[in-house]
């Protein structure tokens, strides 16, 4: 069984699906987790949940700096982040007929939310771990867009996951001696609210139909996943990516 006891994880995004699930199974198997979402209200039903094992902190991860201070308050609550999830991440749609002010508009937008944030936390949690005797995990969420590339609206979440992935790798590679490892995990469609346009607009029976388990994961998949790299148990596949979306694409 996994132990987490004593064990602090910063989970951002938690509102949603995945970070949901995640603090839960974090919670279950005895971590205190750190709450990150872009308003209260995103946090209220899982923060109450989770109660005493939970601390809710607010952010707007577009801005650099307030993803730095975010880092700040959250060390601050025990003194010691062990585990970063960088989950958070927006999908906003970049039509190429768009004029360009508006098309560079969303560009900046999203690899503001799914790129520099992630970075400019993973920079705190490096150098953070490098001073714990125990180190400190951080797992970063990619996609299989990174791999396979994206929708034609969306060619700024593909370039945004295809860093994460890049970056993943530079921190598992330049900074496992100091005591941090780093992962980086790639879904594919997850039900959850994340892909609600899809969902209205398509229909989840496509993108399952594109699985070659004929179905689309759920949130808790993820966290199940997310929850054994936190343990530590999985420290020499630091640099790795998990794929998680059913052998859609397998890299």
């Amino acid at each position: 069984m996994i132990d987490l006891d004593n064990c602090v994880i910063l989970i951002t995004g938690a509102g949603g699906g995945i970070g949901s699930a995640t603090a839960r199974t974090m919670v279950r198997a005895g971590g205190r987790v750190l709450l990150h979402d872009i308003n209260e209200g995103a946090l209220t039903g899982i923060a109450s949940e989770l109660s005493n094992s939970a601390t809710a902190l607010t952010a707007d991860l577009s801005d650099a700096t307030a993803a730095n201070e975010l880092w700040t308050r959250a060390i601050a609550v025990h003194g010691h982040i062990d585990v970063l999830v960088n989950n958070a991440g927006i999908y906003p749609g970049a039509p190429i007929d768009d004029p360009l002010e508006k098309w560079l508009e969303v560009w900046d937008r999203s690899l503001a939310v799914n790129l520099i944030a992630p970075a400019v936390l993973c920079r705190a949690e490096v150098k953070a771990f490098s001073h714990q005797d125990d180190g400190g995990i951080i797992i970063n969420l990619a996609s299989r867009a990174a791999f396979r590339g994206e929708d034609p609206d969306y060619w700024h979440y593909a370039a945004a996951k295809a860093g994460i992935v890049a970056m993943s790798r530079t921190i598992a590679r330049h900074y496992g001696r100091d005591g941090v490892t780093a992962f980086a995990i790639a879904p594919g469609y997850v039900d959850t609210p994340f892909n609600k346009v899809f969902a209205e607009k398509v229909g989840v029976e496509v993108a399952a139909a594109d699985t070659g388990l004929g179905e689309v994961a759920a949130p808790q998949e993820v966290a199940n996943v997310l929850v054994f790299l936190a343990s530590g148990m999985a420290k020499h596949a630091t640099g790795t990516t998990i794929d998680i979306n059913s052998a859609s694409y397998v890299h």
